[in-house]
């Protein structure tokens, strides 16, 4: 699946975008981002090193606590082309229990880091077994 988003560095503010993951299958989730004036966001321009992060925790209640289940793989795909993706293989998922959770992704340029995208994810239960 791919999803677009606009990045405004000078905002602070992340995008939601809400995803779906089948236990037991690779999940892998392109983001295309894109600057406020709609071109690509470079992520390989003026000499800047940008590194990315995901983690993925069990949605709870206000006030409660949760610890991180799963760190995604993140991967720019086209840097230059404002494109990154993020994965968990099928081993991973298959530990997953079924119900609803919430992710985030940082973005980091030398010691500045922003949360670019965060949202829901459903994880649902598969029903058949890989051959």
């Amino acid at each position: 699946m791919a999803n677009s988003l606009t990045f405004d560095p000078t905002s602070g503010a992340s995008v939601s975008i809400n995803l779906i993951i089948n236990t037991g299958a690779d999940f892998i989730n392109e983001f295309t981002v894109k600057t406020t004036s709609g071109s690509a966001f470079d992520f390989s321009g003026a000499g800047t090193t940008w590194r990315g992060s995901s983690q993925l925790s069990k949605s709870v209640s206000i006030g409660s606590s949760s610890h991180a289940l799963a760190t995604f793989n993140v991967g720019f795909t086209s840097a230059a082309g404002g494109k990154f993706k993020i994965s968990l293989g099928s081993t991973q998922t298959r530990n997953l229990k079924e119900g609803r959770y919430i992710y985030d992704v940082l973005v980091s340029s030398g010691s500045t880091i922003y949360r670019i995208v965060d949202g829901n994810i459903i994880v649902r239960p598969g029903i058949s077994s890989a051959p």
